[in-house]
């Protein structure tokens, strides 16, 4: 079983209003992972909220996923994973996580759950060096997301935990887009819709 965990809980401060309803491809961001996910052949999709949860909810009511909610989104990232981990059903053998300013297609994410070996702790994709996103970690690690820290760095501590088991998978450029400011969201629009 493929589970997933797409982090939607921030204050998007440098945005000005929540990523998650941001427009891409004519659908709201959050949606559009929810969907790229799912076509990905991903099992299931849990959607954790925060900051504007109620509004956040209320637009994607429809769509095949598992709403979560941090209510103390504030207080950091790793609050926000070990609540998307409690959630991942205990027979998942794979969980990808996803940030949700950090939109992949579909083939993307098969790619990288494809390559993903399961003796293997995790798979991340890498372009020209440099580590980018989602990640894919095996099953197994679940506990320890669930005992994930902000001051161990989430994931980051976990992934650091497991530095000899990580297989990193050849990836292109799109493994390292993020946005997070109204200028990184024009331009990834911008190169996405050339990219089509």
């Amino acid at each position: 079983m493929i589970s997933s965990i797409i982090l939607a809980a921030g204050m998007s401060s440098r945005m000005g209003q929540p990523k998650s309803l941001l427009e891409w491809e004519g659908d709201l961001l959050v949606a559009y992972q929810v969907r790229q996910l799912k076509e990905a052949g991903v099992d299931e999709v849990i959607v954790v909220l925060g900051h504007r949860a109620d509004e956040v909810h209320r637009r994607i009511g429809n769509l095949p996923c598992r709403v979560m909610v941090n209510a103390r989104y504030f207080a950091g990232r790793a609050g926000s994973l070990r609540i998307g981990a409690k959630a991942v059903n205990r027979d998942a053998d794979r969980i990808i996580i996803v940030n949700v300013d950090q939109p992949r297609t579909a083939g993307f994410y098969r790619y990288l759950i494809d390559s993903h070996d399961p003796a293997k702790a995790a798979a991340r994709p890498v372009f020209e060096g440099k580590h980018g996103h989602p990640v894919v970690v095996a099953g197994r690690l679940r506990e320890e997301l669930l005992a994930a820290t902000d001051e161990e760095e989430g994931l980051h501590g976990v992934m650091r935990r497991h530095a000899g088991e990580i297989l990193d998978v050849a990836a292109g450029a799109e493994c390292l887009l993020d946005i997070n400011t109204p200028e990184e969201y024009r331009s990834a629009r911008e190169a996405h819709q050339a990219g089509a």
